[in-house]
């Protein structure tokens, strides 16, 4: 496909691919500036309810008008081919740039405030993502955060707003996906994805919190040997505390971390807005270096007593230093004043 023309659109490059697309990076011949291609693979093109998914990603994301989430300029069709033409960003995905330990803090802090967002905005518009993880976060050169790809969302029946009752996701077309069917990235599902029921905006949070654990901690919050085990950790398991793999994340975070990844959707954040200010405020004071310490005793017990034990020691070298210094202070003072006694 490299070098052809579809429709006004010369293809230049493969940008990568997935279950839900296959992306070139391809030229503007009218207009002279470079867009991204978004094809369906040929062994899915055939699929109607792929197709059908893929004409609702255009259709929720164009929707949708914020800085943090890629603009969607137009979906076409050429030789039974759809494509959808997205903004061409230049940049890494989130999981490009997360390393062994995670990122750092304030660098995790300012990633989540801009994901959580046009989460946020799309939450209220009645639009659910469905497929957060790091592969689906773009990072541009100047550090602003894309989400990408609503391949899996659902259009809601009624929208939302941050006051107002969070709704279940039913999309209005006949090509809503029937409760049963298991749709998403297997490590970064909530509960009920994972058992193919109904879900909302609370699911996306879910989703939210496994992808935070992650760049605060560089380890996925729920991590198998095979895809059945996944998900049975999803559904039963509790993952590591983040405080247990790193220990300079404040006590507020790591609460944060813990209530979006609650197994039961009432008891998570219900709404993204309410999550969103949570990270700001974090955010606002991770600037200003006014973060509270970390509690000791959020360290392992191994970690803190080898601290204690450390400090002790440090102490009890202080003390024989002082004492030696007294000594030869005490001795030097004798020595003078003998030799200034009666001798002299």
């Amino acid at each position: 496909m490299i070098g052809q023309t579809i429709s006004r659109y010369r293809i230049i490059e493969k940008l990568g691919g997935g279950g839900m697309g296959v992306v070139y990076k391809a030229e503007d011949t009218r207009l002279h500036r470079f867009v991204a291609l978004k094809f369906l693979p040929e062994e899915v093109a055939r699929d109607s309810q792929a197709l059908a998914r893929f004409q609702r990603e255009a259709e929720a994301a164009s929707a949708l008008n914020h800085p943090n989430i890629c603009t969607i300029h137009e979906i076409d069709e050429q030789n039974g081919q759809a494509f959808i033409v997205m903004e061409y960003l230049s940049g890494k995905t989130l999981d490009q740039l997360i390393g062994r330990r995670g990122l750092r803090l304030n660098q995790a802090l300012k990633y989540a405030v801009q994901i959580a967002e046009p989460l946020a905005k799309a939450h209220a518009a009645g639009i659910i993502h469905r497929d957060l993880k790091p592969s689906n976060i773009m990072v541009t050169g100047n550090d602003l955060v894309k989400v990408l790809d609503f391949g899996l969302a659902k259009i809601a029946e009624t929208t939302t707003s941050e006051f107002a009752e969070t709704v279940s996701a039913r999309s209005p077309q006949c090509a809503n996906t029937a409760q049963g069917t298991i749709v998403g990235t297997t490590p970064y599902m909530s509960p009920e994805q994972a058992e193919g029921k109904e879900v909302d905006a609370r699911s996306d949070i879910f989703s939210f919190g496994s992808l935070l654990h992650e760049m605060l901690t560089g380890e996925r919050a729920f991590c198998g040997d095979s895809t059945l085990s996944t998900l049975s950790a999803i559904l039963k398991e509790d993952p590591k505390p983040v405080s247990s793999i790193r220990h300079d994340v404040p006590r507020d975070l790591e609460k944060i971390v813990s209530r979006c990844l609650r197994k039961d959707p009432d008891r998570r954040f219900q709404h993204m807005d309410d999550l969103k200010v949570a990270l700001l405020d974090l955010k606002e004071e991770s600037d200003s270096n006014k973060l509270p310490a970390v509690i000791d005793d959020a360290l392992p017990t191994r970690q803190r007593k080898s601290w204690l034990a450390w400090a002790s020691g440090l102490v009890i070298l202080f003390l024989i230093g002082g004492a030696a210094v007294w000594s030869v202070s005490f001795v030097h003072r004798a020595l003078q004043d003998w030799f200034q006694g009666p001798f002299c």
